[in-house]
């Protein structure tokens, strides 16, 4: 059973100091509400996390959908205990929405491709592309570029082109779900034991993929709105076993994806401007108005888009406003141990003081 959900002997090797504690290995296919629907040798069954694991499980350490996970599995119809997560190969992060000190929430792991799927309608945004690419380069996965509803666009050869013009390399294909253009392109990318992740946007036809390359009504979708955008219809992440062996892992829309620790992944994504820093006559320069500044002359002689070049510069000031964040949590941090430290170590002197009154 294990088999068909990627499990492998390279695997089989990295339980093996988890399985003498008694565990057995598993994966998760539903992640829902501090809940879990697995997998194990013996088939699916539900499981909770160990109370333990809960409570020293650091950031990012709960086990998300796709995760390999040890478990202890009583007989019979009882939850299986979650009490350990497998390091895991790929990890898609991003930066957890809302106040407070910035947290990574991780969206997908031990995925091998992601299928970064976009509207072949008036939201196309190539600059919401750019920054799945980013993510994706960083999470260790292969990205692959999904461009839906082909049979609604009427210019579809030029926004194929738009979208090739920054992915660099990447594999963009053009499809609908309901006609089946493109479909057989897409599941090239798909391979038996292999996991696929499909990342975009709410109402981009992400459930209606799964349900083509399946074949059949796995997932609930919903008609598109009057203004040509889609209903919100995934509400949990979920690990499908195809018919031909491949897995795929379908995942709500995101309203925003912050990046989270992504250096690398923005400088794979902009691997074009990275190549013009190199040609820039100064190794410091500013890229503002120092003479041989290849970046200034490519946009002037137009060979980069002005665009393009403001969208990396908000991603590097995004990527310094997190790191500038996370330093100061972090000298916070250490202000609050430093402070409970002298506090514990007058209230040893004081009670060291008290007992010796005492004799």
């Amino acid at each position: 059973m294990l088999q068909r959900y990627g499990w492998s002997d390279a695997l089989q090797r990295q339980f093996s100091s988890y399985a003498t504690l008694g565990l057995e290995p598993a994966r998760v296919l539903v992640q829902q509400r501090g809940r879990y629907d697995i997998v194990t040798a013996g088939g699916e069954r539900s499981a909770t996390l160990a109370g333990k694991f809960a409570h020293d499980a650091a950031d990012g350490g709960y086990p998300v959908t796709s995760d390999w996970v040890g478990v202890s599995a009583p007989t019979g119809e009882g939850d299986a205990i979650i009490r350990a997560v497998l390091p895991r190969t790929t990890t898609f992060t991003r930066r957890e929405a809302g106040p407070g000190a910035p947290r990574g929430q991780v969206v997908a792991a031990n995925v091998d491709v992601a299928l970064l799927v976009a509207s072949l309608n008036a939201d196309l945004s190539l600059r919401r592309i750019e920054r799945y690419l980013a993510s994706t380069w960083e999470s260790g996965a292969q990205p692959v570029v999904v461009l839906t509803k082909a049979d609604m666009c009427d210019v579809v050869a030029e926004r194929v082109a738009e979208v090739e013009a920054i992915a660099f390399g990447v594999p963009v294909h053009a499809i609908s779900s309901l006609t089946g253009q493109g479909l057989e392109a897409v599941r090239l990318h798909l391979q038996p034991g292999q996991t696929a992740v499909l990342l975009g946007s709410s109402g981009v036809g992400k459930s209606t993929l799964v349900n083509a390359l399946a074949g059949r009504q796995i997932m609930t979708v919903r008609e598109i709105r009057d203004d040509d955008t889609g209903k919100h219809t995934t509400t949990h992440r979920e690990l499908i076993l195809l018919p031909d062996g491949a897995l795929i892992l379908d995942t709500p829309g995101m309203r925003e994806l912050g990046l989270w620790d992504a250096s690398a992944g923005v400088s794979t994504a902009f691997a074009d401007l990275e190549a013009l820093f190199a040609q820039c006559r100064f190794d410091d320069c500013s890229h503002r108005s120092e003479p041989g500044c290849a970046v200034r002359a490519a946009l002037d002689d137009g060979t980069l888009e002005p665009s393009r070049w403001e969208s990396w510069r908000k991603f590097q000031k995004e990527l310094r406003f997190q790191h500038n964040k996370d330093d100061w949590q972090s000298r916070m941090e250490t202000r609050r141990e430093r402070v409970q430290k002298h506090k514990d170590g007058r209230a040893r002197m004081k009670f060291k003081m008290k007992g010796g009154y005492d004799d």
